[in-house]
């Protein structure tokens, strides 16, 4: 049956953050001057939400959540009625095929197709994978390129699973597409997803005797802007680097950042060049450095960095942002949003000038999802 969580649910032309955390998801909305925010939840109490969307092709607002349990596994849930109701707990449509010898253990990435394909939707999952639907999430395939790539037996799984993490269709060459994944890297296929090959020439791999190898980087995410799609930002597991040719190269920008280590990375929704991130100390200590919580922000595609102070805490602020957790609106001027493994989400509705706290208190945080209500 559905369950209907107790709150305050979204309405039209609201700005809707969507939180995952490791008990379940927390929804927060405000009207687009967001300087009061309205809490719903929890959603899918007890159970981990590493993935979460918003999808408004369509004209209306569907939300996707893929709770799971280490228990009872994971399921992709759906709400028509802004998480009034959710799809049933009991249904499993994205299986790996029984000759794979796979099976599902997280969903990690949601990730809605192109806007005149309103049915077309894609998934990230551990063990990596790619699957896609092309029924508006009725049922779901594996991409058989990627599920038979020759490489797959090389594959070793990162601190957090062998986990995709990002996807990334071309804007406007419907045969190209990135994926990344840990640990792997970036590979990307020019032929609708039946061949894929690495594109990690540039991005070291510190943790391997090999500082350069073709695969078997542990790229922590990529964010690239829809309408300049050959450039491309990509957070390393020490690294910080841009691609402008679609992945075929890339050069190091940390440029003025205190560490090149950390997961979280956005772009502005207006502009190509302004990228948000949050450096974590090291692989070894991973903290805000010097107990600063502090968003970097660069105007200039990472030519030049700076710090977002203004109402984030700057003395003993040990935390942790992750991969999914920091996510912008698409309003002008734009909202950018994180949270942090300590259970605090922070808001900023001026492109990151400055910033508010949302709430303290929830369990950890490990996505943040934002858009605007249809």
């Amino acid at each position: 049956m559905p369950e209907t969580p107790s709150g305050s649910p979204a309405r039209p032309g609201d700005v809707l953050i969507m939180v995952g955390t490791m008990k379940g998801a927390f929804f927060f909305t405000a009207d687009p001057d967001r300087s009061t925010w309205r809490m719903d939840g929890p959603h899918f109490p007890g159970e981990e939400v590493y993935a979460l969307a918003l999808d408004t092709r369509s004209g209306s607002s569907v939300l996707w959540a893929a709770p799971g349990s280490p228990f009872f596994g994971t399921t992709l849930r759906r709400s028509d009625d802004l998480g009034a109701s959710w799809s049933g707990k009991d249904e499993r449509p994205v299986r790996f095929p029984e000759s794979s010898g796979l099976s599902l253990e997280r969903i990690w990435q949601i990730r809605p197709g192109p806007a005149d394909e309103p049915q077309r939707m894609w998934l990230g999952v551990e063990p990596t994978c790619l699957f896609e639907s092309a029924d508006g999430g009725e049922s779901w395939a594996p991409v058989e390129g990627f599920l038979e790539h020759e490489h797959r037996e090389f594959w070793t799984p990162g601190n957090g699973g062998l986990c995709m993490h990002t996807i990334i269709p071309h804007a406007t060459d419907r045969e190209r597409m990135l994926v990344a994944f840990s640990t792997g890297g970036v590979y990307g296929t020019d032929d609708g997803g039946a061949t894929w090959s690495p594109r990690n020439n540039g991005v070291r791999a510190e943790f391997l005797p090999d500082k350069h190898p073709e695969f078997g980087q542990c790229v922590h995410k990529v964010a690239y802007h829809p309408e300049h799609p050959e450039r491309l930002f990509l957070q390393n597991h020490w690294g910080l680097y841009r691609s402008d040719d679609w992945a075929g190269s890339w050069e190091d920008v940390a440029n003025g950042v205190p560490s090149d280590f950390g997961f979280g990375m956005a772009v502005h929704p207006h502009d190509p060049d302004t990228v948000y991130i949050v450096p974590l100390e090291s692989d070894g200590f991973r903290c805000t450095p010097e107990a600063k919580l502090r968003v970097y922000r660069t105007r200039d595609a990472g030519a030049s960095w700076e710090p977002m102070t203004q109402g984030l805490p700057q003395h003993d602020a040990y935390e942790t942002v992750l991969r999914d957790a920091l996510d912008v609106d698409s309003l002008n001027p734009a909202g950018v949003y994180f949270g942090t493994r300590s259970g605090k989400v922070f808001a900023s509705s001026d492109d990151g000038d400055s910033w508010t706290p949302v709430i303290e208190g929830l369990p950890p945080v490990v996505c943040v999802k934002a858009g605007v209500v249809a």
